[in-house]
């Protein structure tokens, strides 16, 4: 029984200096793996990555925009301060359709020009190179436009009636050409509505009709800006004083200071 008791006294002993050496054994392989291995020969030691509360901000890229280019200065062109003035609308420009002006002289003596302007749809009326009468006008339409040139009165007659259009009556008739162009007094809607005549206010007409004179010049612009040549003046077909034949020449050119008899001349196309 001694001996027995001996051999486990002896075993205890043994399990409790085992049990003492574990943690120093489990130390030591610790200590054992802390340590950093050997660092060959050209390589770099590894370190590692501490890590830390703080953020650290992303690491910047380069921008792609290309940097602005300095463009030299804008020079701006002189302007000058003094603008020019409007020109100031006279009688003329204001003048309603139908409306005119006439001047009443106590002689009509002297060189007259008389002028129509088709685009703005306006005669003048000059004696000695003053202004003495304007009005608005209405000229050919279309596909019937007045012709531009200059003129002279062929005839006139104060209650011509046309015979190609219902007897149109045409007051103050001034035939500007033997084709039917002529100056009369009619109805003026403010824009071209005639056959190829101006017609003017009846008024107005009338005084222009007394005071012109067979023969007299006429100019017919198309604008202001457009010249007219002057045509040449036809050869006479007929003989001095002889009736004109209408049949075999239905536009004849008679001179301008020998006009043809009355009977003889076509009837005016009514606008």
């Amino acid at each position: 029984m001694g001996f027995g008791a001996g051999i486990r006294k002896l075993q205890g002993i043994i399990a409790i200096l085992l049990m003492s050496a574990v943690p120093g054994m489990a130390l030591a392989q610790q200590v054992r793996q802390a340590q950093p291995e050997p660092i060959q020969q050209g390589q770099l030691p590894q370190v590692a990555p501490v890590k830390s509360d703080l953020v650290t901000p992303p690491a910047q890229t380069q921008s792609l925009v290309p940097a602005p280019v300095a463009s030299p200065p804008k020079v701006k062109p002189l302007i000058s301060k003094t603008k020019p003035k409007p020109r100031k609308k006279g009688r003329v420009d204001t003048l309603k359709p139908g409306q005119f002006i006439w001047l009443k002289q106590d002689v009509y003596e002297g060189p007259m020009k008389i002028v129509i302007v088709l685009d703005t749809q306006r005669i003048y009326v000059f004696q000695n190179e003053k202004l003495i009468g304007f009005s608005t006008i209405s000229s050919g339409k279309k596909g019937k436009e007045t012709p531009t040139g200059i003129f002279n009165i062929l005839q006139k007659n104060v209650d011509h009636k046309s015979n190609l259009y219902s007897n149109a009556p045409m007051p103050f008739m001034q035939r500007l050409t033997w084709d039917g162009i002529a100056i009369h007094g009619g109805d003026l809607p403010g824009y071209p509505a005639s056959h190829g005549c101006i017609r003017l206010p009846h008024p107005f007409a009338k005084a222009l009709f007394g005071v012109t004179q067979m023969g007299q010049e006429v100019v017919v612009l198309q604008d202001t800006s457009t010249p007219v040549k002057r045509p040449k003046p036809p050869a006479d077909k007929n003989p001095v004083g002889g009736p004109a034949d209408m049949t075999a020449d239905p536009a004849p050119s008679p001179p301008v200071l020998a006009p043809k008899p009355a009977e003889a001349f076509p009837p005016e196309p009514s606008a």
